[in-house]
C-alpha cells in the first residue's frame, strides 16, 4: 500500500471518530476537553494486567487502572497511590500490609476494597491454569492474601519478596473489578474490551477490533497519586487509540496535523519532529537492554567459543550509528545504565574479528567452498527471529547478516507475523538467537528476562522436556528476586550478570528508548517508568 494511500485510511478512520481531535470544552473543569488521536504501531492482544506487557496492551491497561503504589518515572522512587502510605513490611519481606484509601470505586460502581484486592492479587500472584490466566512476573514467592479490615490488606509469602513493594506500582498490577476478575483469557482478549472495568482516570467506551479502541475520561475520578499536580478528572475527554502499521503513516499523519501522538517513530524520521509544531519524547525502559538471547543448548551454540566468535564479530557501534541515533545509546551491560542492578561488562563484548575467526577455527569450525562454516557434514547457520515490537530489528538483524558473512557464519531471519514469531521462539530448533529486550524498573527484570520460570528467553529451560541447562544461572537470578536488602539484591544482580557474561549468553545492543512524536499543542504528556503512555494529566492546546 502507498504510505499516501495508508495515510488516508488512518485519517478516515480518525475524522470518523466521534471527538475527532477537537479541542472542544466539556463538563470537567478548566482546562479539560477533547479527544487526543493516538497511533499504534501494532494492535493489542490482552488487557489481562499480567500478560500486559506487550507495549500496545500496557499503553491501554495503565489508563484504564489504579495501582496500589505509584513509581515516580523520574526518581524511580514508590509514593502512595490507593495505598495510604507504603507498606509496612517485615524483617524479612515475607508480609507486606496496606491501608486502602476510602470511597474508590470501580466505573461499574463495585468498591475497591480489601477484598476486592486481595482477589485480585491472589489471581496475579499465583494465576489460574483453568482458564489459561498466567501469574505477574512481578510477584515472586506469593502464598496468599488476608483482608484485615474493609481498607487493610496483608499478603504473605513463602520466601522473600523484597520486589513486591515496585511490583504493585506496575500496569502488570492495574487493579480490577470482581466481575473482571471471573473472566478467561480469551475473555481479556480483542472482541471485549469494553467489558474490562478497571478504577482508573478513563474507561473503554468502544472498540473496533484490530484497528481503534477509545478511551473516555471517567466523570467522578478523584483518586490519582497524591504526589501529582493535576487532581480529579482527566483534562481530555478521551483518546483514540488508532491503528497505523506502518511507519510512514505514523510519522505523515501526525505532521499532516491529522493525529496528535505516535508511538514508535523510528530513527531515520526523528528528523522530521524538529520541525515547527512538532516534538519528539524518548522515554527510557529502565530495564534490560535491546539485545540477542543465545539457546545456548541447541548443538550449534553449545560450544562458548562459538557464543563468544559471535559476539566478537558484531560490530555494535556500526549498528548503532548506522539505524540509529543519539535516543538509543550504546549497551554496557545486560541492563540498562538508569535500571537497578545495573553492572557494566562492556569489556565482554569488544568487536574483534580477528579474535572471532581464530575462535571458530579453534571450535573445529572451517570455512566451506560456498563461504560458509562447517564441522561434521553441519554448516553454521543460524535463525534469528524479527523481534516486531522492537525498532528495526529486521535492519539490524540484517546488518547482523552482512557481519558474521565475513566470518562464514550464514544468518537467517524467520519470516511472520507476531502469532508465528512467538510460537517459533518457543524452539531452540527453530530460532537459535533471539532478540527482545523488557522494561521494568526494579531489580527483578534480569530474572523476568532469564530466568526458566519466566521470559526464559535462553532457553535454559527446554519447552519438551523441562530440564535446565544451567541451574547455577536459575538459582543466582532467583536470589536477586529473594535477596531481603538492597544491598543483597544489588550483589545478586552483579552476581547475575556477570555469569551472563562471563557465558556469552547474551548479546546487549543498545538502550531501548520509547520515541514518540507528536504535536506541540500537545501538553503534559507523560509515560510510566519503563515508557508507556500516561495520559492522565495530557491536555490539547487548541
Amino acid at each position: 500500500m502507498r504510505a499516501t494511500a495508508a495515510i488516508a485510511i488512518v485519517a478516515g478512520l480518525i475524522t470518523g471518530c466521534a471527538g475527532g481531535t477537537s479541542g472542544g470544552g466539556s463538563d470537567g473543569g478548566e482546562g479539560a476537553g477533547g479527544t487526543l488521536t493516538y497511533l499504534e504501531p501494532q494492535t493489542w492482544t490482552t488487557l489481562y494486567p499480567p500478560a500486559a506487557g506487550f507495549y500496545p496492551n500496557g499503553g491501554i491497561v495503565n489508563n484504564i487502572t489504579d495501582r496500589l503504589l505509584y513509581q515516580n518515572p523520574e526518581t524511580l522512587e514508590l509514593e502512595p497511590w490507593i495505598a495510604t502510605e507504603l507498606p509496612e513490611v517485615n524483617a524479612d519481606a515475607t508480609e507486606y500490609t496496606f491501608t486502602l484509601r476510602e470511597g474508590v470505586t470501580y466505573s461499574d460502581g463495585t468498591p475497591l476494597d480489601a477484598e476486592n484486592v486481595v482477589k485480585n492479587f491472589d489471581l496475579f500472584g499465583k494465576g489460574d491454569p483453568d482458564r489459561a490466566l498466567t501469574a505477574s512476573e512481578a510477584i515472586n514467592n506469593y502464598d496468599h492474601g488476608e483482608v484485615i479490615d474493609d481498607h487493610t490488606v496483608r499478603f504473605h509469602f513463602s520466601a522473600p519478596a523484597p520486589g513486591f513493594a515496585q511490583a504493585v506500582s506496575t500496569i502488570n498490577s492495574g487493579l480490577l473489578s470482581n466481575a473482571t476478575l471471573d473472566k478467561t483469557n480469551e475473555e481479556f482478549g480483542p472482541g471485549n474490551a469494553t467489558t474490562i472495568i478497571g478504577s482508573g482516570p478513563f474507561v473503554i467506551a468502544d472498540e473496533q477490533i484490530g484497528t481503534q479502541v477509545s478511551l473516555k475520561a471517567r466523570e467522578d475520578y478523584d483518586w490519582a497519586p497524591p504526589s501529582l499536580e493535576h487532581q480529579g478528572r482527566a483534562l481530555l475527554d478521551g483518546i483514540d487509540i488508532v491503528l497505523a502499521s506502518e511507519s510512514s503513516v505514523r510519522v505523515g499523519t501526525v505532521v499532516a496535523d491529522q493525529a496528535d501522538i505516535a508511538r514508535q517513530i523510528d530513527a531515520p524520521d526523528e528528523a522530521q519532529f524538529a520541525a515547527d509544531g512538532l516534538t519528539l519524547h524518548a522515554a527510557t525502559t529502565n530495564g534490560v537492554n535491546n539485545g540477542f538471547s543465545f539457546r545456548f543448548r541447541n548443538e550449534l551454540l553449545s560450544d562458548i567459543r562459538v557464543r563468544q566468535a559471535i559476539i566478537a564479530g558484531v560490530d555494535r557501534e556500526a549498528i548503532v550509528d548506522t539505524l540509529f541515533t543519539d535516543s538509543y545509546p550504546l549497551a554496557t551491560g545486560a541492563l540498562a545504565k538508569t535500571a537497578l542492578g545495573y553492572l557494566d561488562t562492556s569489556e565482554y563484548y569488544a568487536y574483534d574479528p580477528g579474535r572471532a575467526a581464530q575462535l571458530l577455527d579453534e571450535a573445529g569450525w572451517t570455512v566451506g567452498s560456498d563461504g560458509i562454516r562447517e564441522k561434521d557434514g553441519q554448516k553454521l547457520s543460524l535463525t534469528f527471529n524479527e523481534a516486531l515490537p522492537q525498532p528495526r530489528s529486521k535492519d539490524v538483524v540484517t546488518l547482523v547478516q552482512e557481519q558474521l558473512a565475513q566470518l562464514g557464519i550464514e544468518v537467517n531471519l524467520f519470516p511472520g507475523d507476531q502469532a508465528a514469531q512467538t510460537e517459533a521462539a518457543l524452539s531452540a530448533d527453530t530460532i537459535q538467537v533471539y532478540h527482545s529486550m523488557v522494561g521494568r524498573a526494579d531489580f527483578d527484570v534480569l530474572k523476568s528476562q532469564f530466568s526458566s520460570d519466566n521470559r526464559n528467553t535462553l532457553l535454559n529451560r527446554d519447552n519438551t522436556d523441562d530440564s535446565v541447562g544451567d541451574p547455577e544461572l536459575d538459582a543466582l537470578l532467583a536470589a536477586v528476586a529473594s535477596a531481603p536488602t538492597v544491598e543483597e539484591r544489588q550483589a545478586a544482580s552483579e552476581a547475575a550478570q556477570l555469569h551472563i557474561a562471563e557465558n556469552a549468553y547474551f548479546l546487549p545492543l543498545f538502550e531501548e528508548p520509547q520515541v514518540f512524536g507528536l504535536r506541540a499543542d500537545v501538553q503534559g504528556f507523560a509515560t510510566e517508568s519503563v515508557g508507556r503512555p500516561s495520559f492522565y494529566a495530557t491536555s490539547l492546546d487548541r
